[in-house]
């Protein structure tokens, strides 16, 4: 956690301070430099099942330990942003001692002005105010099935993935010398109306399954003929699976979203009897995911 988020000026800030005048007082930006102590570090790298095909951002680096660690121990590739060109002259001084200045490199820059696009693991220590300012690019961005992993602060109404505490001997900052650790998979898009057809007795069966989305999390009617059934699953990355029980029959769906289709099987059970089936669907209607429709407005009462 670094200065590098300083805001004012910034064109997202100007758009917050214009929703409300009673934040125009709150320092947002100023994240000071805090170190997150390297079990930490390595925990989420760990969490987030860094190897040596992964790309990790660093947004606010510090001295660097995030992607040099994951540099150096996992073989990934990666950089760090920070507007302190101290810490960034740091960073890149201790990735040359680690052996990893190939493959580990830091620039001063702004964190809001930084592509990150090409991550594959995103990392980050910042207020969560701010995890709230970048959440909605996160989102929007980072490719279906990144990780995002962030120590001590959550995303508001985004739910973890996943989410631990552990000691972090030596934290100067908290209590009891403890962490936090959250973990994100960016979903992909699931929201809209699908249709495919099965034919499990050789005859085929139409179905519909009308999605919304909040996040990760899918809930919807799926439909046959006059029948339908209720369906909460949920999202990781662009891997989609859900079941629903329709006249006594188990209807069991995996597959991966590609665009406005998805390929995979499904399972058919009566009784003591399973079939399983290749299963495509195409979206027939689109529709916007309700945590991407969230209006500025909306997204900054969940700092209050």
């Amino acid at each position: 956690m670094t200065h590098s988020d300083r805001l004012l000026g910034h064109a997202f800030l100007a758009a917050c301070l214009a929703v409300t005048s009673a934040l125009a007082d709150d320092n947002w930006g100023d994240t000071p430099y805090v170190q997150t102590p390297i079990n930490v570090v390595e925990r989420m790298l760990e969490i987030a099942k860094v190897g040596r095909g992964d790309y990790v951002i660093d947004l606010g680096s510090g001295d660097g330990r995030m992607v040099i660690t994951a540099a150096r121990k996992h073989g990934a590739r990666g950089f760090g942003v920070d507007l302190d060109r101290r810490l960034v002259a740091l960073a890149n001084r201790n990735a040359a001692r680690a052996g990893v200045a190939d493959r580990a490199v830091f620039y001063q820059r702004d964190l809001h002005a930084t592509d990150i696009s090409p991550a594959s693991v995103m990392s980050i220590y910042l207020l969560p105010e701010v995890n709230l300012m970048i959440r909605h690019r996160l989102l929007t961005t980072l490719k279906p099935g990144t990780r995002i992993v962030s120590h001590d602060y959550a995303m508001g109404a985004w739910p973890p993935d996943y989410q631990e505490e552990l000691a972090a001997p030596g934290k100067k900052v908290g209590v009891g010398q403890r962490s936090k650790i959250y973990f994100w998979v960016v979903p992909g898009r699931a929201a809209g109306r699908w249709r495919w057809s099965l034919a499990p007795d050789g005859k085929p069966v139409d179905f519909s399954l009308s999605l919304n989305q909040n996040f990760q999390v899918i809930e919807g009617t799926l439909r046959s003929g006059a029948r339908s059934a209720r369906v909460e699953s949920r999202l990781v990355g662009e891997t989609i699976a859900f079941a629903a029980t329709l006249d006594g029959v188990k209807y069991e769906f995996s597959g991966r979203i590609f665009n406005h289709a998805i390929d995979g099987k499904a399972r058919v059970s009566r009784g003591d009897k399973a079939q399983e089936l290749p299963w495509s669907a195409t979206r027939v209607e689109i529709w916007d995911p309700r945590h991407l429709a969230l209006t500025l407005e909306q997204t900054l009462k969940e700092m209050n």
